[in-house]
């Protein structure tokens, strides 16, 4: 067995390790304390586990099929919670070329590029082609009513849901020296420590959190449980070093900079869910909500550790 299969697997049996204790904790917790589902904080928390079990065999039933089995993971990942964003804009008829060019033309591309391992174009090609083609679709239909919100909305749509989310998969295009075959440890470090941040945000909060962070925009952060969960995930990507190719302070360095990102992006997303009055982005997975309320961490943190990694770790 190669040193980059052996790892994944280490990997994979850790992950199960977690999952089957925290499975546990819940199920003796739900006996104990809330055998009628009165105790909200524990249902939550067995809804959460049980979530997460069904990711974790989707993420590694990708892992395991290889580069084209995570490419369509994250190009599903990036339609639905794509679906999910535009539900909550104003969009007309007079957009429905737009969204159609966005979800049938746009996604479509924007993961062949990476499958083709174009950075030069895949890099540019929402930002810059994506972002003047919508607006020209649109204003063609001669609806001028709201119309800056209107191109707005689906640009940023775009931006979050397709641009961002397909940074995870492009680490797979990344040429590192001495890391060649083992890419797909850089997507497991980063959801693990952006994932396990959150988790562990929520778990501080909850036993320790006093003092409201944001009460406009989430009135379950708190500044304690802020602390207590990056911190926690910042030692957990420092002792996670082994599969990556950064040493311990290193991968400590970047785990720190991906939680922070996941968290400010946590906060984005839950202003823009305030701002339509909705709790949640959909139903789409139990106890989590929609698609967009798992991946807003790690989108708003992919982009930035890719364009890390690529400029002082790989050699394209």
């Amino acid at each position: 067995m190669s040193a980059a299969a052996s790892d994944l697997w280490r990997l994979v049996l850790g992950t199960l390790t977690v999952l089957i204790v925290a499975s546990a904790i819940g199920y003796v917790l739900q006996r104990r304390l809330s055998q009628d589902g009165s105790n909200a904080a524990i249902e939550n928390l067995n809804a959460r586990i049980k979530a997460w079990w069904v990711m974790a065999i989707l993420i590694g039933l990708a892992f395991l099929v290889g580069r084209i089995g995570v490419l369509v993971l994250f190009g599903f990942c990036s339609f639905a919670a794509l679906r999910e964003f535009i539900t909550l804009t104003n969009t007309k008829r007079a957009d429905h070329w737009a969204l159609a060019a966005a979800f049938f033309v746009v996604l479509p591309i924007q993961y062949f590029l990476l499958w083709a391992e174009e950075y030069g174009i895949f890099s540019i090609f929402i930002p810059v082609y994506a972002f003047l083609l919508m607006p020209i679709i649109s204003v063609l239909r001669g609806d001028t009513e709201r119309f800056l919100v209107r191109i707005a909305e689906v640009q940023w749509a775009l931006m979050i849901c397709v641009f961002c989310a397909s940074h995870v998969p492009a680490l797979l295009t990344l040429h590192i020296a001495g890391y060649e075959e083992r890419n797909v440890l850089l997507i497991a470090f980063l959801v693990i420590i952006v994932q396990l941040s959150d988790v562990l945000q929520y778990v501080w909060g909850k036993l320790f959190g006093r003092t409201k962070i944001a009460p406009n925009l989430s009135p379950s952060k708190t500044v304690e449980g802020f602390v207590g969960g990056v911190a926690s995930a910042t030692l957990i990507g420092a002792a996670l070093w082994w599969i990556t190719p950064f040493t311990p302070f290193q991968a400590g360095l970047l785990a720190l900079i991906i939680t922070m990102m996941g968290f400010f992006g946590g906060l984005v997303m839950s202003a823009i869910k305030r701002d339509r009055g909705v709790k949640d982005w959909g139903h789409l997975i139990e106890g989590h909500g929609g698609l967009i309320d798992r991946l807003d961490s790690v989108v708003f943190s992919a982009p930035i550790f890719f364009h890390i990694v690529r400029y002082w770790w790989s050699s394209t």
